[in-house]
Parts: C-alpha cells; sequence; structure tokens
C-alpha cells in the first residue's frame, strides 16, 4: 500500500471515463501512464512535471509525456484519496477550461453521492 491510494471516479450510470481513457491508449503510452499513477500512490513527493494542482480549483493534473504527445489526467483529493476523473491528450499550451470544469462537475457529484451513503 502506498501513501496515497488512486482511484477512478464512476459516474453516477457506473460508467469511468478514466478506464475508458486508458483503455484507448496504445499499450508503450497506458504502461508509461501507469507507472506515473503509481508515482502518485507511492512517492511523498510527487515532482511537479507528474503532478500539479490548477488553481483555482481544487483539481489536479496527473501529466505525462510520451515522445511529443501530452496526456494529461485529471482528478482531486478527498482525505489521502486521489479521485481520478478523466483524460485528454494535450493539443495546446494551456490546459483546456471544458476539461477542468469536466473535472469540477465530476467531483461534485462524487462528493455528493458519498454523502448520501
Amino acid at each position: 500500500m502506498g501513501i496515497r491510494e488512486v482511484n477512478f471516479y464512476k459516474t453516477a450510470s457506473g460508467k469511468c471515463p478514466v478506464a475508458e481513457f486508458l483503455e484507448e491508449l496504445p499499450t508503450k503510452q497506458r504502461r508509461k501512464v501507469v507507472w506515473v499513477l503509481k508515482l502518485l500512490e507511492d512517492l511523498d513527493f510527487v515532482p511537479k512535471e507528474y503532478w500539479k494542482k490548477l488553481k483555482p480549483s481544487d483539481i489536479w493534473e496527473c501529466r505525462v509525456k510520451f515522445g511529443s504527445t501530452i496526456y494529461r489526467i485529471f482528478g482531486f483529493f478527498v482525505g489521502n484519496e486521489i479521485i481520478l476523473t478523466h483524460g485528454i491528450v494535450k493539443k495546446t499550451q494551456k490546459t483546456p477550461k471544458e476539461a477542468i470544469t469536466k473535472a469540477e462537475k465530476y467531483r461534485k457529484e462524487h462528493i455528493q453521492r458519498r454523502r448520501k451513503k
């Protein structure tokens, strides 16, 4: 067991956007993303090149570079747990606002469903 636990967000209907994103990646790229996700669990301090808070929101992004392609997986903390919401292939310098908005929406839904349990 690592320092943190990484889990994937599931929608109310049971879909898992991160798993779907990972399944679409070629094998080598998927392996690198999984390696970086393991760093999130195991390292006390994760370097900014892999894990960075997106200010001013409560959303974080996991950053994975493979060749000239950049992958981003968004997530948030619930205690010592990281909930990853969804991923994108980053094509622009700035992180797309829609991607952050989607992660914020998933975060809100996750927290609301958790309170109802």
